[in-house]
């Protein structure tokens, strides 16, 4: 029954998000993110009524809104670091890339080991792939974080927001994994509470940070963040170059 109340108060919670957002045009601003909020509030719904009424469909809903929600999710950190480092795009495109590949990489290695069943497929590789997606979505956040510190770049009130509840998100999704992974018979009686606790409190740091526009403050573009991507890109091409030389020496010789 707690936990019903307390899903039902993420489901609250989510509409309202999606309301001060339409309100604030912050729709507009973070398309991705409020695609991922509308994306679980009806799955959370779909959830609910199959589980009512079809419980024999129950399983193929379930798993199968799992995965898309990876999906989704993993997009909102391209869109974090679209966001963030709008004023760099040299250190916009590369960090995209490397997201790019890594989760490409991520999805490939649980794509290459189909089941039988797609559901099945689903069921048995969404924990490892979530596990997986969720520490390479960590280090990306760090990564980003560290770059603003560093150099000393405002994120603004609502991109803040944004990250530091998806951070946390992260945060638990990895630790509620691992627990599950190694005392998953300990923690199954506590999961639900722990779970849907968790969420609660991410939805609720999201409320409180979009709950009003605030726009992102504009970073100089000739901050060293740029110049020192552009010395990076310049070292990395004259390495390139020098070892293709080389190799056409040897290939001479």
């Amino acid at each position: 029954m707690l936990t019903m109340v307390i899903w039902w108060l993420c489901i609250l919670v989510e509409a309202l998000l999606l309301v001060r957002g339409i309100q604030q045009r912050l729709v507009r601003q973070f398309p991705i993110f409020y695609m991922y909020i509308l994306f679980v509030f009806v799955e959370e719904l779909l959830r609910f009524f199959v589980y009512r009424w079809y419980p024999n469909h129950y399983f193929n809903v379930y798993w199968t809104t799992q995965f898309l929600s990876l999906v989704i999710g993993s997009a909102v950190i391209f869109e974090i670091y679209r966001i963030g480092l709008r004023s760099f795009p040299g250190t916009a495109r590369m960090t995209r890339f490397i997201l790019l590949i890594v989760f490409g990489a991520i999805f490939a290695k649980a794509l290459a080991n189909p089941s039988e069943s797609l559901f099945y497929w689903f069921a048995n590789s969404s924990l490892e792939l979530e596990r997986n997606l969720r520490i390479a979505q960590a280090l990306a956040i760090l990564t980003l974080v560290s770059l603003f510190l560093w150099y000393a770049i405002r994120f603004g009130k609502n991109l803040r927001g944004i990250l530091c509840g998806y951070g946390l998100f992260i945060a638990l999704s990895i630790v509620q994994l691992t627990v599950m992974a190694y005392f998953w018979n300990d923690f199954k009686p506590f999961w639900s509470y722990v779970h849907a606790i968790s969420y609660l409190l991410v939805l609720c740091v999201w409320l409180r940070a979009l709950w009003s526009a605030q726009a992102v403050p504009e970073a100089k573009p000739a901050m060293q963040l740029e110049d020192d991507y552009e010395a990076l890109v310049a070292s990395t091409s004259g390495q390139f170059r020098r070892a293709l030389a080389r190799l056409g020496w040897a290939v001479r010789v």
